[in-house]
C-alpha cells in the first residue's frame, strides 16, 4: 500500500510517498481502507521536529481518518465489513493515518455521518473531539451561557462555535476580517477583529473561554470572564503561571488535551446529521501532494480544515 514517510525532521519537502505492508488488525481492531485523511497543526510541528512525538523518523504522520472496514477482526461486534467509520485513533501515538490502510481499535471509532461524504468527515474527529471536549466535557455549556471562541475561523475554532451554538449559548468570537462573514455564517452572535480592536475592551461577562491560540491571548481572556467563568485552553494546558493567575482572579481553569472518545465521535455525527454541525473543508488534495498540504497548514490562514484523499 501507499504511505506517506520521512526519513528526517524538516520542512513539507521532506515527506514522501512510499510502499509498506499493509497493517494486520490484533485482537479487538478493524482494517480501515482509508478514504480521506486530514491534515492539523500539530502534524506539522512534529514533522519539524518541534515536538517530537513519535520519536525518530521515519514515521507516518496523521491521526485524523475516514474510511471503509475491510477486515474485521473475531470478537469485535461494533463494525461489519462494508461499514463507513471515521475517527482520530492512538492519539497521541502514531496511527498511521497518512496511509491507504490503518489497522485500529474499533473502540476508537465510530460510523461515519451519514450526512457528509469522507472528506469532511475526516476533517471532524481530531479538532471536533478537542471542541467536543473542551466545550461539553469540561465547560458543560449550557443555554444561555456566553461563550468566547478565539481563532473562531480555523479548524478547532470554526467547529467550536457550532457546537456552542447548538448547545444554546450566545457565541463571541475573534477571527481576521477576512473570516468574520464566514464565523457569522457559522453561528457566531458577535465577532471581533484581533487585529484592529481589543477583545478584552469589546468583550465582558463571559462564562467560557475557549483558547486555541495560547500565548498572551490566555491571560488577556481572564479578565474578560465573570467570577467564576472558565478558561479552558487547548494549547497552554500545562502553563502553571497561567493557571494560577486564572485561579488568583477568582475564575476557573482547565488545560484540554484531546483523547480518543467513541462516545464524543457518535455526538458529533449526530450534531452533523441533524444539520447543526458542518465540518468545512477548504482544500482536498491526493495523498502525493501532502507537502502542499503541510504548507498550507503552516500559512496559518486555511479557513477550517485540509484533507488528504487516499
Amino acid at each position: 500500500m501507499r504511505a506517506v514517510s520521512q526519513d528526517t525532521f524538516g520542512g513539507p519537502d521532506v515527506l514522501h510517498i512510499v510502499d509498506v505492508p499493509e497493517p494486520t488488525p490484533l485482537p479487538s481492531e478493524v482494517l480501515v481502507r482509508v478514504r480521506a485523511a486530514a491534515v492539523n497543526p500539530i502534524d506539522a510541528v512534529v514533522r519539524s521536529g518541534g515536538f517530537p512525538l513519535l520519536g525518530q523518523p521515519p514515521f507516518t504522520l496523521g491521526w485524523d481518518i475516514s474510511g471503509v472496514v475491510e477486515e474485521v477482526v473475531p470478537g469485535v461486534t461494533r463494525f461489519e465489513v462494508g461499514d463507513e467509520v471515521y475517527g482520530m485513533p492512538f492519539f497521541p501515538r502514531a496511527a498511521n493515518g497518512y496511509a491507504e490502510y490503518v489497522a485500529v481499535p474499533s473502540r476508537q471509532l465510530a460510523r461515519k455521518p451519514a450526512a457528509v461524504d469522507q472528506v469532511h468527515a475526516a476533517a471532524l474527529p481530531l479538532a471536533g473531539l478537542t471542541a467536543w471536549q473542551a466545550l461539553n466535557d469540561a465547560a458543560k455549556v449550557a443555554p444561555g451561557d456566553r461563550v468566547l471562541i478565539h481563532a473562531a475561523g480555523g479548524g478547532v475554532g470554526h467547529l467550536a462555535v457550532q457546537i456552542a451554538k447548538a448547545r444554546g449559548a450566545y457565541v463571541l468570537a475573534t477571527a481576521g476580517a477576512a473570516k468574520h462573514e464566514f464565523v457569522l455564517g457559522l453561528g457566531a452572535d458577535e465577532v471581533v477583529d484581533y487585529r484592529t480592536a481589543d477583545f478584552t475592551r469589546e468583550l465582558k461577562d463571559v462564562d467560557v473561554v475557549l483558547d486555541a491560540v495560547g500565548g498572551p491571548v490566555g491571560r488577556q481572556s481572564i479578565s474578560v470572564l465573570r467570577p467564576g467563568g472558565l478558561l479552558v485552553t487547548i494549547v497552554d494546558r500545562t502553563d502553571l503561571e497561567l493557571r494560577a493567575a486564572t485561579i488568583d482572579a477568582g475564575r476557573r481553569f482547565a488545560g484540554i488535551t484531546v483523547e480518543p472518545d467513541y462516545v464524543g465521535l457518535e455526538a458529533l455525527a449526530e450534531l452533523v446529521d441533524a444539520g447543526k454541525l458542518r465540518p468545512y473543508v477548504e482544500h482536498a488534495l491526493p495523498l502525493a501532494e501532502v507537502a502542499k498540504a503541510h504548507e498550507l497548514i503552516e500559512s496559518g490562514r486555511t479557513r477550517g480544515k485540509i484533507v488528504l484523499t487516499a
